[in-house]
C-alpha cells in the first residue's frame, strides 16, 4: 500500500474544510437565566471554596491553573487540565466565561474545550455573533455535530453546560460493540440530542475530563478561561 503523498493529503484537507464551510450556520436562539447548585451524590471537581488540587498537567504534574475566589483560571500555557477523577457514564455540569477577543474572529476567539474521557471534545467558543465552521462551534461535538442551535451568551458572562454521557461498550477482547453518546444542553438549551460518538478511541477504559489549552494551535493568542461550579455524578 502506497504512502498518501502531500499533494494528496493537502487536497484531502482542502476538501475537508470545504465541506465544514458548507454546514449551515446554527439558529441563534437566545438562553434564559441557569444556575444549579451540585446535588447530594455530585463528585465535585470544582466549587465554591476548592482548590485546584483535585487537577494536573497531561503529565500528571500540578496543574497551571489558578484558583480565585470561586474561580478556576487557565490562562494560555497552563497546559491542558486534566481531572484526577476518572469515569465511565456521568452526568456532567460546568460553568464557563469565555473572554472578550473583540480583535479575534472564528476559532481565535475565546478556545477552550471539554474532553470527554479525556478524548471526545465537547467544543468551548465565543460563539456570540462569532461565525466559524458549525462543527466548530459552542455546543458542537468537534468535527463530529454542529449544535442544534446557536445558544451563546455574550463573552465574559457565565455560561453552563449540562451533559449526559454514556461511553462506548466493549466485548470481552476490548472490540466497540456499541458506540458512546452524548446529550448537551447549552445555557438550558438543547443543542445535542443523544449524539453516537464516532471516534472510537481509546474504547472503553476509563477517562478523566480534560479542559483545553488552546494554546499549542499555530497563532493560537493568548487566552484565559474562567471555569466554576464543575461536577459529575457517576451513572455506573
Amino acid at each position: 500500500m502506497k504512502t498518501p503523498s502531500l499533494l494528496v493529503l493537502a487536497c484531502a484537507v482542502a476538501l475537508h474544510a470545504q465541506q465544514k464551510k458548507e454546514l449551515p450556520q446554527p439558529r441563534v436562539v437566545t438562553p434564559g437565566p441557569v444556575s444549579l447548585a451540585p446535588p447530594s451524590d455530585a463528585i465535585v471537581l470544582f466549587g465554591s471554596g476548592s482548590g485546584v488540587e483535585g487537577w494536573t498537567k497531561p503529565d500528571g504534574s500540578p496543574t497551571g491553573c489558578r484558583a480565585e475566589n470561586i474561580e478556576m483560571i487557565c490562562a494560555s500555557g497552563a497546559k491542558d487540565a486534566v481531572s484526577k477523577v476518572k469515569y465511565g457514564a456521568i452526568q456532567l455540569h460546568l460553568e464557563f466565561a469565555p473572554p472578550l477577543m473583540a480583535d479575534k474572529k472564528g476559532q481565535m476567539r475565546g478556545n477552550s474545550g471539554v474532553y470527554l474521557q479525556g478524548h471526545y471534545e465537547v467544543q468551548i467558543l465565543d460563539s456570540f455573533e462569532n461565525p466559524t465552521y458549525a462543527d466548530g462551534s459552542l455546543g458542537a461535538v468537534y468535527s463530529e455535530a454542529a449544535p442544534l442551535v446557536n445558544a451563546a451568551r455574550r463573552p465574559n458572562e457565565w455560561q453552563t453546560y449540562d451533559m449526559v454521557f454514556h461511553p462506548h461498550k466493549c466485548d470481552a477482547d476490548g472490540k466497540v460493540i456499541e458506540n458512546g453518546s452524548v446529550t448537551v444542553i447549552l445555557n438550558g438549551v438543547l443543542v445535542q440530542d443523544h449524539h453516537r460518538i464516532k471516534n472510537t478511541k481509546p474504547g472503553c477504559a476509563e477517562g478523566p475530563l480534560l479542559l483545553q489549552d488552546h494554546s499549542g494551535f499555530k497563532d493560537a493568542p493568548h487566552t484565559e478561561m474562567k471555569f466554576r461550579n464543575i461536577w459529575l455524578r457517576k451513572l455506573d
